[in-house]
């Protein structure tokens, strides 16, 4: 299609096809979102794709210098409308299908197989080269999406992402304490070299490389309990993705035999086990803290709640296939319907004393459905999002909001560093009589000390009388 527009643009026939090919490959890897929305049948474009057009234009220019740069400003143009005809009219719809498939194989199914700084960064959407948001940030992206986009899909796992939510959850807990998880990878790796050059005596001695066993580390923490086979499945398919060592189209078979004995030999190491046991012991409870903060803003923040299947209770699967085994609705029913016959005081203390059920996610779940069955309104495109204030010197540790006049979301961030001391830390509840739909608690409005809010329940859903 391309060599026909240049055909009849007289200023663009000097260029050869594989020119025209180099350059529409080079504009399509450097697009930084997954596609455009121009509407050339309508005329429109928004300023926001001008922008992104403008950098991905100058971006293939500086990467591929060996062709005219007047070529990817030709490109620009019909990508811009500001060369318009019945075959750029076509060209620039099938631009716009063809970048989306390149940004996910490229960047999804690539990078974010290597860059492994942070595992649970690396998502569907995400940008694993962040370092998270303040509260203040927070809100306000919560506050534009009730202006811009209230029927939004808010979700925290899809068939797509590549840890569930509660893998992503205690990973998180990793980014509180940088020096105790350095310390203790270096632990596990000198533990491990003896594995290494044991059992992979004649392969080169950077199989499995350092960027794999890193992942490999932090894929046992997210995830444990593992079992060695779903464990052996994961890591082939990451270090195919990753395309480093080996790919799914080229496979060094070495390598993967390596990476198949390491893998074999540290879910084999009981000194090894221990220490991950011991070390996932001290991240659990702040990743289920973690689960249930997001689950519960998932449910009240602006947008529409999405859940994935068998998300219900704690889910700590891993990318495609391992998230879509099958899942136990049985048993789901089952601690639903004992959950539902308890007074929420007696469910909300007997969902703790079974924690290791998954009955506090399925409790915040069912509480936060119901109140948005029975007050549609305060959840619906015309209500309102209101951060509320907190004071004191803990107060980085938590995030409130007020949907519509009354109900109050309670969430607590960064768990491990606040090390369970609140402090005089409060919150500015609005006047009122307010009621805990988790724990069935009653507190009057006003300076509400935080240690009061979240003495029963990790985190709160308050709804005024």
């Amino acid at each position: 299609m391309l060599v026909e527009i240049c055909e009849s643009n007289r200023d663009q026939r000097d260029y050869t096809r594989a020119e025209m090919r180099r350059a529409i490959r080079e504009v399509a890897a450097c697009f930084a979102i997954y596609r455009s929305y121009v509407q050339p049948t309508r005329n429109e474009i928004a300023d926001e794709d001008r922008r992104w057009i403008q950098s991905a234009v100058e971006c293939a220019k500086q990467n591929r210098q060996d062709i005219g740069a007047g070529l990817f400003d030709f490109i620009g143009d019909v990508l811009t409308l500001k060369v318009k005809g019945k075959q750029e009219t076509e060209f620039l719809m099938r631009f716009q299908q063809f970048t989306p498939p390149v940004m996910a194989k490229g960047v999804e199914d690539t990078a974010f197989y290597c860059y492994n700084r942070l595992a649970a960064l690396c998502e569907v959407g995400g940008d694993p080269g962040s370092n998270g948001l303040t509260v203040a940030e927070f809100h306000a992206y919560n506050a534009k999406m009730q202006a811009t986009h209230p029927h939004t899909m808010t979700t925290l796992s899809t068939h797509d992402t590549k840890r569930s939510d509660d893998v992503r959850a205690r990973l998180a807990v990793l980014s509180e304490m940088p020096a105790k998880f350095g310390a203790v990878l270096n632990r596990w790796s000198r533990m491990n070299n003896n594995l290494r050059d044991e059992l992979l005596s004649g392969a080169p001695g950077d199989m499995p490389d350092r960027n794999t066993e890193y992942l490999l580390y932090q894929t046992l923490i997210g995830a444990w309990p593992i079992t060695t086979e779903r464990l052996q499945e994961y890591m082939l398919k990451a270090a195919r993705e990753a395309k480093q060592r080996t790919s799914w189209t080229s496979n060094n078979v070495e390598f993967e035999n390596a990476l198949h004995k390491f893998v074999d030999a540290v879910m084999s190491h009981p000194p090894f086990l221990n220490d991950l046991q011991q070390f996932v012991d001290t991240v659990k409870h702040a990743g289920r803290v973690n689960s249930l903060a997001q689950t519960l803003i998932k449910h009240t923040a602006p947008g529409v709640p999405d859940l994935y299947q068998g998300a219900e209770l704690w889910d700590l699967s891993l990318v495609d296939p391992d998230n879509r085994r099958p899942v136990d609705y049985r048993l789901r029913a089952k601690l639903l319907h004992e959950i539902k016959r308890m007074p929420a005081a007696e469910a909300a203390a007997e969902a703790m004393r079974r924690a290791d059920e998954g009955l506090p996610k399925l409790w915040t779940i069912h509480r936060a459905l119901c109140l948005r069955r029975m007050q549609p309104e305060t959840f619906a495109a015309h209500s309102t999002y209101t951060p509320l204030q907190v004071s004191g010197s803990k107060q980085e540790h938590v995030i409130a909001y007020l949907r519509g006049d009354a109900v109050t979301t309670v969430a607590p961030r960064l768990l491990h560093q606040l090390g369970g001391e609140w402090g005089h830390t409060v919150l500015d509840l609005p006047s009122g009589n307010w009621t805990d739909k988790l724990t069935g608690a009653s507190l009057a409005g006003g300076n509400v000390a935080l240690s009061e809010v979240l003495r029963d329940f990790p985190v709160a859903l308050l709804v005024k009388d």
